[in-house]
Formats: structure tokens, C-alpha cells, sequence
């Protein structure tokens, strides 16, 4: 008896359980349409702004400027209302100017540390100002009606520089004296700064650089009178507002471009001699000593990079070494220069895949870092007393980012990292301690701080788990499948809510498919989304990055050269033939969706392949590629000049005849990236093909639709699929 009674307790405290579990995730919600308006994106990971001490951060949260101690684990208020700075700021005198067109990658400093870690600048408002550590103090340094662009401050903490419209100027902080350095810019030629090509295609945030004696800065000037103006107005205003762009269209002049140092003392530029560069790119200047300033000069096409250091006082220029790609070279920022030893830690593609070499100032090869069937990522930091690297690379899965530190001689190689997933690191200047911020496709961001040899030291940020625990968050499951090749993609797969695998349910093909980006990764995507809603609505959700794409080494990104949308549109339809082999889905119900190059292969799907896709939404998609930009377009494709055929056969333009399935196409009309020239030659080809389409169009001055738009565009895209996809 008491046995039975035991036994019945233990039962009904079970059901009681699984009731209580059963209700608690009834109580989650579904995702919805309305969930993504109302949706949170939560609290961000600390931006650790490291102090040149290596063991402070700054930080700013809730309106303030924080400080971190690593060593002590302890957390300070240094200046409780970044707002009071910004109510200081002069306004600008001229807010209605006309649309300048920044590129969306140009980067500015809003925060640096003084070289002694004693105080910080702020750029607020257009305004600078100098904050002090130990005592919160502020001081304002400028306070003018225009914005001082692109601040930053000399190594020795003396002076700040900036720019004021297209020419560079120097303050003294002690004194608040200004100095204007150059004097010639105009709308057409820009000291300093970049034009909208450089920033968006080969990554350079900035256009000048400081010596490392301050007593100098190294800038390129920018000659745009040649490059191509496209004609983007805006039409919301009465009457319409012109609002021209400078946009390099394949095959056209790039800026001239030229590499100069001006002497702060006499403010005189001695410009360095690099030879012919109307067909060259500089795509990256950094000073190797007090002397000389390095420049990485590229071809046209970028299949061949030459890395020069110039001497500033006798314009001698050296070429330190070289490197050629059957293919291109892709430019990157993971160089470190230390003058004292004179070496350089270089990354290159030369086998196939990224990794790390030594090289010395005078281009002898010192040897190769890391090795191996897999890609570095990044070079989180270079400890040069030590000779070590600290890296993170896909050593473990292309689908996962890891942190490992090697040395100089490619030995000792050690991984600090440990969970499965992406670990996304931030690393103190000298090396003593960093930062990891970790997520999963199941697991929210979660920060910790690490001393060098990987241990955790604290907790910084908690994983914000409220999406998890309070919606439905349908699993996203990770798979492969060969190619007929043998080549092996992956995949990632979201099943409907409710799913039985013994129905048959539409699918949503997501798609990229472009160089330099991939989409399956092992990492937190916040949850909510619309990949989310339409599962909810009964379609499964589906996934591949072909052959072209990012996170598998270059030569795997190879395959595209001179052709876009072959073997793209191949490995896109063998996914969608792997999925249908999977019993579940009904292969004459399968939509796709993509944005930019994702549009571009939507379309490009559509009309290669008009059997394959029944309804597809193609965002933003370039359309014939004599129309996007010189620097990306040429990498792959060369000039039009010389792959006539490779541009025609890349563009979705001359295939309109082929449509078949449903389309809607989407586009900004004030797009600066993939111009609307692109739609419009686009809906002229179908309308002559006597096609039928549905058309979004978007005001917004931008790549992508945001804001209010966007709710319109998630339910016109839902609904979109719900006709032609449902039952």
C-alpha cells in the first residue's frame, strides 16, 4: 500500500509537470506580423572601447560614458549625460543642404582614448569635446556651425584633427589654436576624404592617417570630376529636389586618386610619387616609421596588389613585395605593422585559403603563420614581444568562428575558445585581456572577459533569453548535401508550426548566394523574424549558400569568376532538389526571396530556371551589371570592355522573356547602392515581354526599406506568398 501510494504521488507530481511545462508553452506566443512591429531588439553587448593601457574599456549605456577595470572587475560612471554635450553643440546653419550621399561605410570615431588613457574626445552633435577620466570633466574644443568630420586624435594627445567640408584641418587642445592643412577642396576634389565607391566596395573607412611622431598626416585627395553623376532626385518635396550622385558605373573613370603627407609645421603636402594610378586603386595606407608611410596600390581589376612604402622627405618610393591571383585579391584590414622589429604580420589568399605570414620591412618572407584547410577571419590582436598571433578562423565548421593564438614559427597553437557556435572577439591593445561575444543559432549573445590565456575572468552580459522564453521560436535545424560535383553546401531548414512530415507544404527558398557573404552560420539571429511568421503560417523555410559565397576560402568563391548566376542558380536548384527529396514539400509550391545580390538571384532563378520557382520576391536587385559599381563589378567580371558577353549573359535584363512564375519586385527609388536605373530597365524588359509582375516602390534614400516601410513590405511579402504559394 504505501508502495502504491508512493507510486501515485510520483505519478500525479509528474503529470502536474508536464501540465505546468504544457501550459507554460502555451503561453508562448506565435510569431507574427505584429510581433516583429512590437519586437524589442534588447540590450546590446558592451562596444568595449579599449583604453591604450590595455586594461580599461569605455562604453557607453543609457546615456552614459562608462568605464570598465578589467583587473579590478569593477564599473564607473565617468560622465553621467552625453546629452548635456549635445545640448552644447552649435546647430548646424545649413540644415536643409542637399543629400551629400556619405557611403554607409564610411566610419567615424565618436569616441578615442588620449594615448595616456587620462581622457577621452567625444564628437557630439557636430561638436568635439575633451572629457576627463578621473574627474568627469568636460571641455568643449570646437564650437562652430559646421561639423568637424572624421575627428581624430594625434598619437601624442596634443592636437585633433578634422575635416571641415572637403579640406583637413589640426587643433591644438591646449590652446585651441586651428591650422587649416589643405585649402584646394571643392565639390570635386576631396582632401581626405572618400568618395562613395571606396568605403562601400574595398571597406576603407577613412582617408588619412596620422604619423606616429604627430608631426605629420598622410591623405588621399580625390579628383570625382570625372566620375559618372547619376541623377537621383528627391520626389517627396514640392517641387522635386535634384539631388545628384557620384556613382562609377562599370566600365566609367574612378576618382583619380592621390596619396599626399602634409608637414604640420609648414602645412606644405609633398605628394608621393607612385607612378600612373588613373587605373589603380590605393586601398590601404598605414605609416611603418615616422619616415614612411606604406600604400597597398591595386590593378583595375584587382588581380594584382603592390605594397609601396614612400618616404615622405625624399618621395623615394619602395616596393616592399607583391602579389597576383589568377582570379582577384581580396583587400582586407588585417595587416600589423610594428616598426620596431620591422616585420609585418600579412594575411593572403595565395593558397586557396586565408592565412597568416611574417614578412620583413624589406619584403623578405619570414614565413607562413597558420595553415590548413580553412579560412582566417580575423587578427583579433598581434603580441610582438611574444611573437603571437591571437586569430579567430573556421578551423572547426565554415559554420563557426573560434579564437586561437599561435606563434610567430607556426607553432604552439592553442584554441581559447570553447563553446560550439560564433565567438565575435574584441582584444585589448596589449594583449592582456578580451572580450567574447558568443551566440548560437539557439542561444542569445552572451558577453564575457577573458585574460589572454582564455580564461574567463567575469560575466559581463547576461544572454537575453526574453525572445526564447516568451515566443514561439520555431528550431532552425543546420544540414549538407552533395552536388553532383561532390561538392558539399550547407543548409539551414525551419519546419512550419505543427509539422507532420507526412503532408506536403509549401516552401520559402531564402537567398544571398553573392561573394563575401554567407548566411549559414552558427549564431544567433534574433529570433524574430520573417523567416518566423511564414513558418508559423504553415511554409517551410529553406536555406543554402552555393558555390560563390563567403567562409570557404577563396577558391570556393572563385567559381563566379567572369560569370555571375551559373553556377549560383546550379547549386540553388540542387537545393531545392535535395529539400523536395526530403517527402515534405510540394515541388509546384516553392517561392524564393532575396534582397541585393539575393535579389539579383531571385530573378535571375526565376528566368534561368522558369520551372523551378513559382512565386519569387526579388528585392533590390541589380539587373544588368553595366549599371553597379566599377570597383565590385570589375573584381568579378573585369571591364565591359573586355567580357562583353560575361555582363550580357550575368543580367536578368535580357532573360525577360523567360518569366514564368509570380514576381514582385521591390526597390527604393532613392537607392544609392543598386540604383533604381536597375528596376526600371527591368519592368521596361518585361512589359516588352508582355510579362505580368507586381511592383513595391520605396522613397527611402538607402539600400534597404526600414522603419514603417518595412512593416508595409513584411505584410505585402507574406501575403504575397499566402496567394500564390497556399492551398
Amino acid at each position: 500500500m504505501p508502495n502504491y501510494m508512493l507510486s501515485m504521488t510520483l505519478r500525479h507530481s509528474f503529470l502536474l509537470s508536464l501540465t505546468l511545462a504544457s501550459s507554460l508553452l502555451a503561453q508562448k506566443k506565435p510569431i507574427t506580423l505584429e510581433t516583429l512591429k512590437q519586437r524589442s531588439m534588447g540590450d546590446a553587448p558592451l562596444g568595449t572601447l579599449w583604453a591604450p593601457d590595455g586594461y580599461h574599456f569605455a562604453y557607453s549605456r543609457n546615456g552614459a560614458l562608462h568605464l570598465y577595470d578589467c583587473r579590478a572587475k569593477s564599473n564607473r560612471i565617468i560622465f553621467p549625460k552625453i546629452s548635456d554635450l549635445t545640448a552644447l553643440a552649435v546647430k548646424d546653419s545649413n540644415p536643409d543642404a542637399a543629400f551629400a550621399w556619405q557611403n554607409r561605410r564610411v566610419s567615424e570615431q565618436r569616441i578615442q582614448w588620449a594615448p595616456d588613457s587620462s581622457a577621452l574626445l567625444l564628437s557630439e552633435a557636430g561638436d568635439l569635446f575633451w572629457v576627463t577620466v578621473e574627474k568627469g570633466e568636460a571641455k568643449q574644443l570646437t564650437k562652430t556651425e559646421v561639423t568637424e568630420s572624421d575627428p581624430k586624435l594625434s598619437p601624442d594627445g596634443k592636437k585633433v584633427s578634422y575635416r571641415i567640408h572637403n579640406d583637413l584641418y589640426v587643433q591644438d587642445i591646449a590652446s585651441s589654436k586651428v591650422t587649416r592643412l589643405t585649402r584646394d577642396g571643392s565639390e570635386t576634389l576631396l582632401n581626405a576624404k572618400l568618395d562613395w565607391v571606396y568605403p562601400e566596395e574595398l571597406d576603407l573607412s577613412t582617408a588619412y592617417w596620422w604619423s606616429p611622431d604627430s608631426a605629420r598626416i598622410a591623405y588621399l585627395q580625390f579628383d570625382v570630376s570625372k566620375e559618372m553623376i547619376y541623377p537621383q532626385v528627391d520626389l517627396l518635396k514640392t517641387p522635386a529636389v535634384p539631388e545628384p550622385e557620384r556613382y562609377p558605373q562599370a566600365g566609367t573613370p574612378n576618382a583619380d586618386v592621390r596619396l599626399g603627407v602634409v608637414d604640420l609645421e609648414t602645412t606644405r603636402t609633398r605628394w608621393m610619387d607612385l607612378g600612373e594610378t588613373r587605373d589603380s586603386l590605393l586601398a590601404r595606407v598605414a605609416w611603418m616609421n615616422p619616415s614612411e608611410v606604406s600604400v597597398q596600390r591595386m590593378s583595375r581589376i584587382q588581380d594584382k596588389l603592390e605594397f609601396f612604402a614612400g618616404n615622405w622627405e625624399t618621395r623615394q618610393i619602395r616596393k616592399v613585395f607583391g602579389e597576383s591571383d589568377p582570379y582577384w585579391i581580396n583587400v582586407h584590414s588585417l595587416t600589423k605593422i610594428d616598426s620596431g622589429r620591422k616585420q609585418i604580420v600579412w594575411a593572403s589568399e595565395r593558397s586557396g585559403t586565408r592565412h597568416l605570414y611574417l614578412v620583413g620591412f624589406d619584403g623578405k618572407d619570414l614565413g607562413q603563420i597558420t595553415k590548413g584547410d580553412w579560412e582566417v577571419n580575423d587578427v583579433a590582436a598581434v603580441n610582438f614581444d611574444k611573437k603571437l598571433v591571437y586569430y579567430t578562423s573556421t578551423e572547426v565548421s565554415p559554420l563557426e568562428r573560434h579564437l586561437y593564438v599561435i606563434g610567430f614559427d607556426g607553432k604552439n597553437k592553442r584554441k581559447l575558445t570553447i563553446e560550439a557556435g560564433t565567438h565575435s572577439i574584441s582584444m585589448s591593445p596589449t594583449a592582456e585581456f578580451y572580450t567574447d561575444n558568443y551566440s548560437a543559432i539557439d542561444s542569445p549573445t552572451r558577453q564575457t572577459l577573458h585574460s589572454s590565456d582564455g580564461k574567463q575572468i567575469e560575466q559581463l552580459k547576461a544572454p537575453d533569453r526574453r525572445a526564447l522564453d516568451e515566443n514561439d521560436i520555431l528550431p532552425t535545424e543546420f544540414t549538407s548535401f552533395k552536388v553532383k560535383d561532390g561538392a558539399t553546401l550547407y543548409a539551414r531548414l525551419i519546419k512550419p508550426k505543427g509539422f507532420n512530415p507526412s503532408k506536403k507544404y509549401p516552401a520559402v527558398v531564402m537567398v544571398y548566394g553573392g561573394p563575401h557573404a554567407q548566411n549559414i552560420r552558427n549564431m544567433w539571429n534574433g529570433g524574430m523574424n520573417l523567416d518566423q511568421v511564414l513558418a508559423h503560417k504553415g511554409f517551410v523555410i529553406w536555406q543554402v549558400d552555393n558555390r560563390g559565397s563567403g567562409g570557404r576560402g577563396h577558391l570556393w568563391e572563385s567559381k563566379l569568376y567572369r560569370k555571375f548566376g551559373e553556377i549560383e542558380v546550379q547549386d540553388q536548384k540542387a537545393g531545392v532538389e535535395h529539400l523536395v527529396s526530403l517527402g515534405f514539400v510540394d515541388p509546384a509550391r516553392i517561392g524564393m526571396s532575396g534582397w541585393s545580390y539575393g535579389g539579383y538571384m531571385t530573378l535571375n532563378t526565376m528566368l534561368s530556371e522558369p520551372k523551378l520557382i513559382k512565386a519569387g520576391i526579388s528585392g533590390a536587385p541589380v539587373t544588368n551589371w553595366l549599371l553597379y559599381d566599377t570597383i565590385y563589378t570589375e573584381r568579378y567580371l573585369g571591364t565591359p570592355q573586355e567580357n562583353e558577353k560575361g555582363y550580357r549573359d550575368s543580367s536578368p535584363v535580357h532573360k525577360a522573356k523567360n518569366l514564368e512564375g509570380n514576381l514582385m519586385l521591390v526597390h527604393n527609388i532613392g537607392d544609392d547602392n543598386v540604383l533604381f536605373q536597375n528596376m526600371l530597365q527591368m519592368t521596361d524588359a518585361l512589359q516588352r515581354a508582355g510579362k505580368h509582375f507586381e511592383l513595391q516602390i520605396y522613397p527611402q534614400k538607402s539600400h534597404g526599406v526600414s522603419g514603417p516601410a518595412r512593416f508595409h513590405l513584411n505584410e505585402e511579402m507574406v501575403h504575397f506568398f499566402e496567394r500564390h504559394l497556399g492551398q
